[in-house]
């Protein structure tokens, strides 16, 4: 019986326990997905779900591995070794592509983004239910007779934890754009687009299959990625009339090409060396700089190492 951070009994050894710090960021996730859930499920009861109970449980379980999938690698790798995190993020990215290719084709979801979930503002959600106005009417406000500028009067201020420092008409513009998001429907994908989604969604797994056949230190699994990405990309580039968040995630796929250069074997032969050389010579020479860039020089190789940080 051993006792691990001196509160819990456990019935078994823990031969090297992971650090409570590592523990700490890899749950940091899954503890504000469970809050913003939380939220988002309290106010179901005040509005209708923009989609159907069943599409957003897959949403929630796809949200729920992608915030738990570097714990879980960190924690097999621990326990059964290289062996048992390879077969652990095997599994996670099967689930995930059986997922989105579930959502893709049954549900007519288009573009899938990431998060799967929109993310709950707090800020907005509670705003409403401390000030003393409603969500539809117009804020009562000052006009200034010679500047026009619009000040919020004092006894229609709210509180001072959800008071915001804006313009008063901030908060309704905010508020309807969130809305019109939510209930905006995904743009429905032709045959071309259908087949560029799908390809972004097997993309883990065939570079895991390519993986096992032609091994780590091989250029073929790198290459095979990186054209699948950018055939994707080239095939939905393509679409107009897509919406903001849409928009966004083709913009979020586009910059990540950039995570390329961090992947092995590109980073091990070419950029881990200019990389390391660049931030050091920051470090050294202009003040203040090393505060950030020794410890990302540090945190640089552990980054790279855990395949759901570089690939995932």
């Amino acid at each position: 019986m051993r006792k691990l951070g001196g509160n819990l009994d456990l019935p078994f050894k823990v031969a090297s326990p992971i650090p409570t710090s590592c523990l700490s960021w890899c749950t940091l996730p899954l503890t504000c997905l469970c809050c913003s859930m939380t939220g988002s499920f309290g106010r179901s009861f005040e509005k209708k779900l923009p989609v159907s109970l069943s599409q957003q449980k897959l949403l929630t379980w796809l949200s729920v591995l992608e915030c738990v999938e570097v714990f879980m690698e960190m924690g097999a790798a621990k326990v059964w070794g290289e062996v048992g995190r390879w077969l652990v993020i095997a599994l996670i990215q099967l689930a995930k592509a059986v997922l989105r290719m579930f959502l893709l084709i049954w549900f007519k979801t288009g573009i899938q983004t990431s998060p799967p979930i929109v993310p709950l503002d707090r800020e907005t959600q509670a705003q409403p239910l401390d000030g003393d106005h409603n969500l539809g009417s117009p804020e009562p406000s000052y006009v200034g007779k010679r500047s026009n500028r619009v000040v919020r009067t004092l006894q229609n201020s709210p509180s001072l934890h959800s008071r915001h420092w804006g313009a008063p008409q901030q908060r309704e513009i905010r508020q309807k754009q969130q809305q019109e998001e939510l209930s905006t429907p995904p743009t429905p994908l032709g045959l071309q687009e259908t087949i560029a989604e799908s390809l972004y969604i097997a993309r883990p797994l065939l570079h895991l299959l390519s993986l096992g056949l032609w091994g780590q230190r091989s250029w073929a699994p790198w290459l095979l990625s990186g054209v699948v990405d950018m055939t994707s990309l080239s095939l939905l580039s393509d679409r107009k009339n897509l919406t903001r968040r849409e928009r966004l995630e083709l913009r979020r796929r586009t910059i990540l090409l950039l995570y390329y250069l961090l992947r092995s074997p590109f980073y091990d032969r070419f950029s881990e060396a200019k990389i390391l050389f660049l931030l050091q010579l920051l470090a050294d020479h202009i003040p203040g700089i090393g505060l950030v860039a020794r410890p990302l020089m540090d945190y640089l190789p552990s980054w790279q190492k855990i395949y759901f940080y570089s690939w995932g």
